[in-house]
């Protein structure tokens, strides 16, 4: 009723000002459709028609933008609809990869890309599911879809790079890692992927060039010193190239560098006497390995020193050093056991013995120096000492005892298991030398006769 009373209001004070208009606007207007067509109407008709026809035209493109607007809604609805049930059909199949069941992962995943083609999150998930599957072609196949839908996307970028390396296509992964950096100058983590490649196809220049710019780009902390530490390896390894293409002078410059800003780094002095061998520096040579040795007590500078005194012929110079070096420090357990090796090599088998049984009597126990020990017994001519140490060498008991090995873990023990005490695993324990037994091919001998046996005439 409030409504009609309304409406009815507005109707009449319409008509009133309609009324009022005429009233002071007697005139008429004629409007022309064509030039033979018009129509004469009094200006306030006209005014009223006008008015109407706006009030309809605005009315019907309301009406129409509300149509759209709610077409819009729903179908958006929809879209949303079927975008959640999409996600949620993902989730379930990243979760069943997750849990390593590839066959239905792989189903759900399929599911996902035939209905939403253009969804590059079921490409990368399909793709892992083929590559815990073993078959890469097909990864690489999927992620190259990946690609055509997000060319420029840096997750597919990085797994078609990383897949494409697995699969042994190191080239066009090089050239991937090569792209992500064109678009980012900065990017780490493709440096690091491309110097890992350069790394394994020999390419140390190259690889040199991209851990400077690793190491330009990275900032303070833990990460920084194991880049830094690897400039130093990288570095190393072009001398040692240059070193092997009798590029002397250049070798000795860098891993000089190389001690001088890392001392501890153990190739490079070891390199750096190799390259004063080549170009006949000995002296150099000997003093680089003896520095070495002092400074980080490796076992590889005394075995250098060993075959550059030894070719030199002059073993008096090394037995000096080794001498000297003891007396400076007379718990080098180390060096007593080269200066052992030495003795007996040189015949000096009392001092040999000397030093080899102290070895023994500190609780080092291990085969080459039961050895030594052996054949310092051996040259002593004390047979059943000398025996007695090749059988420990040897690992062999009186009970002359095979022993077992877990077919899992590699430990040894002398008696059998029902489960590995090293790594659990259970009926692992077999003989060490079991699978060649059971490879080796039988071959027809003679018939034996057994001990004590005669053949029958």
């Amino acid at each position: 009723m409030i409504l009609i009373a309304l409406f009815m209001l507005v109707f009449i004070l319409f008509a009133l000002a309609f009324l009022y208009f005429w009233g002071i606007n007697p005139g008429e207007v004629t409007v022309f459709l064509t030039s033979d067509q018009s129509y004469t109407l009094p200006t306030a008709i006209m005014l009223i028609c006008v008015l109407l026809l706006g009030l309809l035209i605005g009315n019907g493109v309301h009406i129409f933008s509300a149509f759209l607007m709610s077409f819009r809604n729903w179908k958006g609805g929809r879209q949303q609809k079927k975008s959640e049930e999409i996600s949620a059909v993902y989730r379930n199949g990243v979760g069943r990869l997750l849990s390593g069941d590839m066959k239905k992962a792989r189903s759900l995943l399929q599911k996902v890309i035939d209905r939403d083609p253009k969804r590059v999150d079921g490409y990368l998930a399909l793709a892992s599911v083929a590559q815990q599957e073993g078959n890469l072609q097909e990864a690489i196949e999927l992620l190259q879809k990946a690609r055509k839908l997000d060319p420029k996307g840096i997750e597919v970028l990085f797994k078609l790079a990383a897949t494409l390396e697995e699969a042994g296509r190191r080239e066009e992964a090089m050239g991937i890692y090569k792209e992500l950096l064109a678009g980012d100058n900065d990017n780490r983590k493709a440096m690091r992927a491309l110097r890992d490649i350069q790394m394994d196809l020999g390419g140390w220049d190259d690889a040199l060039t991209l851990q400077k710019r690793i190491l330009k780009a990275s900032s303070s902390g833990p990460k920084a010193d194991q880049e830094k530490q690897m400039l130093y390896q990288l570095r190393y390894e072009v001398a040692r190239k240059q070193l092997e293409a009798g590029e002397v002078e250049q070798a000795i410059e860098v891993c000089r560098d190389i001690i001088k800003q890392n001392p501890s780094f153990t190739p490079a002095r070891v390199t750096l006497g190799d390259a004063y061998r080549q170009s006949g520096r000995d002296v150099d040579a000997a003093k680089v390995y003896q520095d070495g040795y002092k400074a980080l007590k490796k076992s590889v500078f005394l075995a250098r020193l060993e075959d550059h005194y030894i070719n030199a012929e002059d073993p008096a110079a090394l037995l000096a050093f080794y001498r000297s070096q003891m007396q400076v420090d007379t718990e080098d357990l180390l060096l007593r056991l080269y200066l052992a090796r030495l003795c007996l090599r040189l015949e000096m088998v009392d001092e040999a013995l000397e030093h080899l049984t102290d070895l023994e009597s500190q609780g080092i126990d291990f085969t080459k120096l039961h050895l030594l020990l052996a054949e310092a017994q051996r040259r002593r001519n004390n047979v059943e000492d000398a025996v007695s140490e090749y059988q420990k060498a040897l690992g062999i008991d009186i009970h002359l005892r095979l022993g077992f090995v877990c077919e899992d873990c590699g430990a040894k023990f002398n008696e059998w298991f029902s489960r590995c005490p090293e790594c659990k695993s259970w009926d692992s324990l077999v003989l060490p030398e079991r699978k060649q037994i059971e490879e080796a091919q039988p071959v027809d001998r003679p018939k034996m006769i057994p001990h004590g046996a005669r053949e029958e005439s």
